[in-house]
């Protein structure tokens, strides 16, 4: 039974529909990201899930139980950071992991997370006198003080530098290692690439694709870009010659190849043949980015036509 279950989940703000049409499931172990422009339905998606609004519409599931109706049971095996969250600032970040602790029957060892995460050096140190990175390090550590199952969080690396964010991904990576099922927001496509197994995109209400993030960049019709410096003079023909290669350009004393899957190879045969070897060689293949871009780009397209291009973003399946 998947952990977490979602179908035709839908919400509405009065005149405003924030979920049109959700459906997903999260595998136990799973990192699950869930992606989207601004204003998607994201956040509302999660804190749905967690109980923290009530569905208009769908069906929810969090370990079999409804996160409404059975919220009490919910809640002890579910642990929430969610996008704005903050505490008193002058509250310590020992005294916050105290008395978190506190709410649950069969709390986690506070003193064994603070050191888990880093913020042994920070114990007494108040809220707003915090970093961000390790205001987030809190965030994470209130978020697993009650031995969560599942671990849903939203949005966590938002305003970190990136030493810092490469930091917060070794925690999660951490945490799910500890047997932690995660959900996990996120617009950064360089973090989901990274954390998640699978990941929803949803668009306006609604989910446009859902696989893992190098079946979604595989999907993608994106020609390589090879860039190298000549160990000697080249002409352009000796490259463009090449069936695989689509265009050739200069920038200085740099070459641009442009081509499709085998353009690699062949340009590395041909200049092999010539005795050239390419210095400062860069493949720039096709990345999450690319892939989220083509997906939103197409969801929005107005006809059709759409289906057509660059990607199909039809798995919905869990």
């Amino acid at each position: 039974m998947p952990v977490i279950e979602v179908e035709h989940l839908h919400k509405r703000y009065g005149d405003r529909t924030a979920v049109a049409d959700v459906s997903f499931s999260v595998d136990e172990g799973e990192i699950f990201g869930i992606l989207g422009p601004n204003g998607a339905g994201k956040t509302t998606t999660v804190e749905c899930i967690s109980g923290l609004r009530h569905a208009d519409g769908g069906r929810l599931r969090v370990l079999g139980l409804d996160p409404v109706k059975d919220r009490a049971r919910v809640v002890a095996d579910l642990g929430v950071q969610l996008q704005h969250s903050a505490l008193q600032p002058n509250l310590k970040v020992s005294e916050a992991l105290r008395l978190f602790s506190s709410f649950y029957e069969r709390p986690a060892d506070w003193r064994e997370l603070l050191e888990l995460l880093g913020l042994g050096p920070q114990a007494g140190t108040r809220f707003g006198k915090l970093s961000g990175g390790q205001q987030q390090r809190l965030s994470i550590a209130l978020a697993l003080l009650g031995n969560p199952r599942v671990a849903i969080l939203d949005e966590l690396t938002t305003g970190l530098d990136p030493a810092a964010r490469r930091d917060t991904w070794e925690l999660i990576e951490s945490v799910r290692d500890r047997g932690v099922t995660i959900l996990l927001v996120t617009h950064f496509m360089a973090e989901a690439e990274r954390l998640c197994d699978r990941v929803a995109v949803i668009d306006s209400g609604r989910v446009v694709a859902l696989d893992t993030p190098a079946e979604l960049t595989a999907q993608l019709d994106v020609q390589q870009r090879i860039r190298f410096v000549p160990s000697a003079p080249i002409e352009d023909s000796l490259l463009t010659d090449l069936p695989e290669v689509e265009s050739v350009s200069r920038r200085g004393e740099e070459i641009l190849v442009v081509g499709g899957a085998e353009a690699l190879a062949a340009v590395a045969a041909q200049l092999a043949r010539h005795g050239v070897l390419a210095h400062r060689l860069r493949v720039e293949q096709p990345s999450l980015d690319d892939a989220f871009l083509a997906i939103t780009e197409q969801s929005e397209a107005p006809n059709s036509e759409a289906q057509n291009t660059a990607i199909r973003p039809t798995r919905h399946t869990g």
